[in-house]
């Protein structure tokens, strides 16, 4: 360099040319040594040892010198200073007339040229003395609009050159259009000031030095000039390396935000599972069909209401989580795994209970309804015939008590006996009635009826005076038997009337009973079978007439020879307490219920008729809507193959196709109505049709969620395409290459059957493109591997590279460094979440920007 061999000596003579420069070589020296927190007071006198003058080459070149020796010697200090020469020999720098000796013994000439050459190599070299340089003065725009005096190092004297340039870079600092050029000294103590406090420039120079002096000392000038070109250059690194790190964190406060979303959209959905599972968990039967009816219509609230928004928020979280994990591949960040327990498939699961729990609910009301329904019946029955039984008991046991055979005539006596084996013969007639309401109670306990305690206590009851009524009996005949050979005269008639009647009159009350029981049908068919026993019954009437006649001429006869032979009969017939008029009054009560229970079958038969029409209006539809659904699915899947066009034109036509889907729910919701009817009429099968209502709703949400999943993977496309700049031929490239592969879905390939490359090479592409080993390779990860390598992303070491350069180089950096350099919402967010810098070199507030680097592209909770 020119500069180097041209060292003119008598210009250092000049005592005001010598002080500028002691001055700002001193400046010059102890901006570089602060940074290892020391700094020179003397220049002649602070580098005879060679220790400083090492240490100031090792901070200003970033390299290690040879160890320095400690001793005071004066040959200690040569091999100092001779260490320093050489090393800036081994930099390309020739050294005139500079030998160590000088140095050491503290020429001030040697020593400014030393430390002259180091400022050309080290601060001036790369920037051209007198060329870049003095460029850089003139070129900027502010110089260029008025300002001619900054041009020349003759010009400077007013000190406008120097505002200019600080205006330039920082108009803030200095409002230019205040000064004045005829006020030197203002100007030149404005602008060292301004670059000592804000610009972190040390002042070099002194006003008065330089307005006092003809020409002021060029190398000084030239000195700290350089010191605003590097500085007004790493501010704008810094602005380049802010700029970088703003796009960074920006990506990454936006996934963060998703992230949370999806958090609490899972946790959401997940609490109102788990609400829900119990609920429909909970078998607690109840005691009345009104109460299991009301929890029916809960359900089918639950079924109409509460679970289709959930449905759509589970598909919403799907595609949510989709986009989410496209957006972290396109930013070349990890993929996004939800906390534990709220991950997709785990909300499947739990989905997939919840359905669980739905089916087994929905059958346990029916099967409860239907229990119910037969408990009722049974309870009513087992009143029916316990108060008939104990209409028939009342006073029986007084009547077998009664000792009035005692007394009796014989043909009292015989009556007496007459009477009692007919009241055994009706008693042997109640014996099925009672084990019927034995039965009855025992069939109300075996189906847990929940008033079982009060049946059984009648029951007992029943049972109890029954086998009373049976040891009385006993009793009754032993001793009527004992008087039997007392008593030889028995009218005959009577007994006939007797033993015709009693069988007569419970045939009477069993019809009057069947006539009045109750029935439960289900179907056509059972309903035509009890029509059919009915006529049948009705066809026996004739010949029960037949047989009352005949009753009632017993009756009859006795009357005429009563009448005829002047018989004094005193009281009824002995035999049995059955009388014509009791007979009459209850064949006119069969015959009155008879037409009752025509009605009764006529009403239920065309319910019935009802039931059928509504089993058939369902099956019609419901065979309409299910191959309508799958016929659906199966356009859905030959679509998502055979599409062709543009990506936009493809969405455009699934949205199309979404929407005629959706448009058909109109008759999805008039099956439910018709399904609603069939469960008010408590109908529980179909014969017409293989669909119920729970096959329609899976397929109809089955069908929505495959079309929005197959737009969502069209949009998904759109993004790469768009992030990764892939054109529509290439996209359309890699759809036919997918295809080819693809044997087992539309959206899925077998991508390890066409990969032929080496073993390693094969791992590693397959830990990208299928990362869970699940041994297939979906579209969207398909794309991602064939635009992965030429995609512009940012990396951890880029992030890293830009911190340094906002803090100056230094392994870490400060809060205010942050704020200077980074908007107010970002640098916050970079102190939040940075660690403590704990390094050798740390100071207070020291943060650790590469630990905060690498998290950004790692497993973090950032």
């Amino acid at each position: 360099m020119p500069q180097e061999d041209d060292w003119d000596r008598d210009l250092l003579l000049d005592p005001a040319w010598e002080k500028q420069q002691r001055k700002t070589f001193t400046a010059w020296c102890n901006s570089h040594l602060r940074k290892a927190g020391t700094q020179i007071e003397n220049i002649e006198e602070d580098f005879r040892d060679g220790l400083k003058l090492m240490l100031l080459l090792e901070v200003i070149s970033g390299e290690r010198l040879a160890k320095p020796e400690r001793g005071k010697m004066r040959v200690h200090k040569i091999s100092n200073v001779n260490k320093a020469l050489d090393f800036i020999a081994s930099k390309g720098v020739k050294l005139v007339s500079i030998g160590a000796e000088e140095i050491v013994d503290g020429n001030a000439k040697m020593t400014l040229g030393m430390i002259w050459t180091i400022i050309l190599r080290f601060a001036i070299q790369d920037i051209s003395v007198e060329g870049t340089l003095c460029v850089f003065i003139c070129s900027q725009p502010s110089t260029l609009r008025g300002h001619n005096e900054v041009r020349g190092s003759s010009k400077t004297k007013n000190g406008l050159g120097f505002c200019a340039l600080i205006h330039r870079h920082r108009p803030e600092l200095i409002d230019y259009g205040k000064l004045r050029k005829d006020d030197p000294m203002t100007n030149l103590n404005t602008a060292f000031d301004v670059a000592e406090k804000y610009l972190d420039i040390p002042k070099m120079l002194d006003a008065e030095d330089i307005v006092g002096t003809a020409r002021p000392d060029e190398k000084a000038i030239m000195t700290y000039v350089s010191s605003f070109y590097h500085a007004f250059s790493g501010a704008q690194k810094a602005e380049t390396a802010a700029n970088r790190i703003c796009k960074v964190l920006a990506v990454n406060q936006e996934n963060e935000q998703l992230m949370e979303d999806y958090e609490k959209l899972a946790s959401d959905l997940l609490e109102w599972i788990r609400r829900t599972i119990p609920w429909l968990e909970n078998r607690m039967p109840e005691n009345t069909m009104q109460a299991m009816q009301q929890k029916l219509e809960d359900f089918r609230d639950y079924r109409r209401l509460h679970k289709p928004p959930k449905v759509q928020e589970k598909c919403q979280l799907e595609i949510n989580f989709n986009t989410l994990q496209t957006k972290l591949r396109l930013s070349n960040r990890p993929a996004f795994m939800p906390s534990e327990g709220k991950m997709v498939s785990d909300i499947n699961n739990a989905w997939g209970n919840l359905e669980g729990a739905e089916k087994g609910y929905e059958e346990w009301l029916l099967n409860e309804i239907r229990r119910l329904e037969r408990l009722d019946h049974l309870a009513e029955k087992f009143r029916q015939k316990a108060a008939i039984h104990e209409a028939w008991t009342e006073g029986k046991e007084d009547m077998l008590q009664k000792r009035d055979y005692e007394t009796a005539s014989l043909s009292e006596i015989k009556a007496l006996l007459k009477k009692h084996e007919a009241f055994e013969s009706d008693l042997a007639a109640h014996q099925d009635r009672v084990e019927q309401i034995a039965a009855i109670a025992q069939e109300l306990n075996e189906l847990d009826y929940y008033d079982s305690p009060s049946v059984n206590a009648r029951c007992q009851r029943i049972c109890d005076q029954w086998d009373a009524l049976g040891a009385l009996t006993q009793k009754r005949s032993e001793a009527l038997q004992r008087t039997e050979k007392l008593l030889e005269t028995i009218d005959q008639l009577y007994l006939e009337f007797a033993k015709r009647a009693a069988p007569f009159n419970n045939w009477m009350e069993g019809a009057m009973e069947d006539l009045q029981d109750t029935f439960i049908v289900h179907t056509i068919e059972e309903i035509q079978g009890l029509s059919t026993a009915h006529e049948q019954f009705k066809a026996t009437l004739p010949e029960a007439d037949k047989e009352r006649q005949a009753i009632l001429g017993i009756h009859n006869e006795i009357a005429k020879i009563v009448q005829t032979y002047h018989v004094n009969m005193a009281g009824t017939n002995p035999y049995t307490t059955i009388n014509p008029q009791e007979i009459n009054a209850k064949w006119d009560k069969v015959r009155q219920l008879v037409p009752q229970r025509d009605q009764a079958l006529i009403e239920e038969h065309a319910r019935q008729q009802n039931n059928e029409r509504l089993r058939r209006q369902f099956a019609n539809q419901a065979n309409v809507i299910g191959p309508w659904i799958q016929t659906k699915m199966e356009e859905i899947g030959r679509i998502s193959i055979e599409m062709h066009g543009t990506l936009e034109d493809q969405l455009t036509h699934l949205r199309q196709y979404e929407k005629s889907i959706v448009n058909y729910k109109p008759k999805i919701d008039q099956l439910e109505g018709d399904h609603q009817l069939i469960q008010e009429a408590l109908i529980f099968d179909n014969k017409h049709t293989n669909y119920t209502m729970e096959h329609i709703r899976v397929g109809w949400e089955q069908l929505l969620t495959t079309i929005a999943r197959t737009i969502n993977e069209i949009e998904n496309q759109i993004l790469t395409r768009d992030a990764k700049g892939i054109s529509q031929e290439q996209l359309n490239e890699f759809r036919a290459s997918f295809n080819h592969f693809d044997r087992v879905s539309n959206s899925t390939s077998r991508f390890p059957f066409c990969c032929h490359q080496g073993e390693n090479e094969f791992s590693r592409i397959m830990s990208i493109v299928d990362p869970n080993r699940m041994g297939i390779v979906t579209f969207q990860a398909f794309i991602d591997f064939m635009s992965r390598e030429t995609a512009d992303t940012d990396t951890a070491d880029q992030v890293m590279a830009s911190f340094k350069v906002l803090a100056g180089d230094k392994n870490y950096i400060l809060a205010d460094e942050l704020r200077r350099e980074l908007p107010p919402d970002q640098a916050e967010y970079c102190m939040a979440r940075m660690a403590p810098y704990t390094g050798p070199d740390a100071v207070p507030g020291a943060l650790d920007y590469m630990s905060f680097s690498t998290a950004l592209y790692g497993e973090s909770d950032l």
